[in-house]
């Protein structure tokens, strides 16, 4: 397993660039990440020429085929950016797939790991932006909770309607009060949210300040013609509308996920040295 190490410090440096680029610039270039995912498979096809192991090529085919996928299915359901997709194309190379069953297994916990850093990641970072633009940030709560609060009483009513359950059929109360307080952070969490995103994450922007890809929050209509708000973002045609027409438009935003990849190789590759890099020892890990 140690042909794998090249792979995982080539994921290091390439994610490492991009996280720095996508925090300071909001977007990742194209040539950064199919660099990425040719100097991957490149190494791959070498490693496997040299050795006769052609399933090691084989197995970075296959983990590129399901993380494409999985990358279109997050790019046009917005999950992702396409920044972030082509990056996660990358991740389906580098991973240390020996057999089809971990295959399987590896894709399914690095996503899952994926999505829990990014959660916390998510959340640490939106409560930097809350406290940054925090007149904004409590204005826009406010005006949410005050919208929203029904939420808040629906939310009661099953507390009220789970308390009276658990008392005919004598369940355990500490089970009552976990779901009551997973009731009432659902409405608050989605108020927060929304509060930030309104507050935080639109902005009216200069067209001069425009880039390739940027979501738009609502059409734009330009001398008759319209710009539709789109998954795929602003092509450069648009932009360039824009920037003859000087028309500022609404732009949604979202949190820079890039290093989310970079904390998530990390803990993979720590843990996977702990599991002696064979995948297979996860669940005696676990037992």
């Amino acid at each position: 397993m140690e042909e794998y190490y090249f792979l995982f410090l080539l994921a290091g440096v390439f994610t490492l660039f991009a996280s720095v680029q996508d925090l300071k610039s909001r977007e990742v270039a194209n040539w950064l990440n199919f660099s990425f995912i040719a100097f991957a498979l490149s190494y791959r096809a070498f490693y496997s020429y040299f050795s006769k192991d052609y399933m090691f090529f084989v197995f970075g085919l296959l983990g590129i085929g399901i993380f494409f996928l999985l990358a279109n299915a997050f790019y046009y359901t917005k999950v992702f950016a396409g920044g972030d997709a082509k990056l996660l194309m990358g991740f389906g190379i580098i991973l240390p797939f020996e057999s089809y069953f971990s295959l399987a297994l590896l894709s399914i916990l690095f996503v899952l790991l994926l999505f829990t850093v990014g959660a916390v990641y998510s959340i640490i970072y939106s409560g930097f932006l809350a406290v940054k633009n925090s007149k904004g940030f409590r204005k826009e709560f406010l005006i949410k909770f005050k919208k929203d609060k029904k939420l808040f009483l629906v939310s009661l009513a099953l507390i009220i309607v789970l308390l009276v359950e658990s008392i005919i059929s004598n369940f355990d109360i500490r089970l009552w009060g976990i779901f009551s307080l997973f009731l009432l952070l659902i409405p608050g969490l989605y108020i927060y949210l929304k509060a930030l995103e309104n507050s935080c994450l639109i902005r009216l922007v200069d067209p001069g300040k425009l880039t390739e890809g940027d979501w738009l929050e609502k059409d734009v209509f330009l001398h008759g013609r319209k710009i539709s708000k789109s998954v795929h973002g602003l092509n450069m045609t648009e932009i360039k509308m824009l920037q003859k027409a000087k028309k500022k438009v609404w732009v949604r935003y979202g949190i820079p996920f890039v290093p989310v990849f970079f904390f998530s190789l990390i803990i993979m590759v720590f843990f996977l040295i702990s599991l002696k890099l064979d995948p297979m020892n996860f669940f005696s890990y676990l037992s």
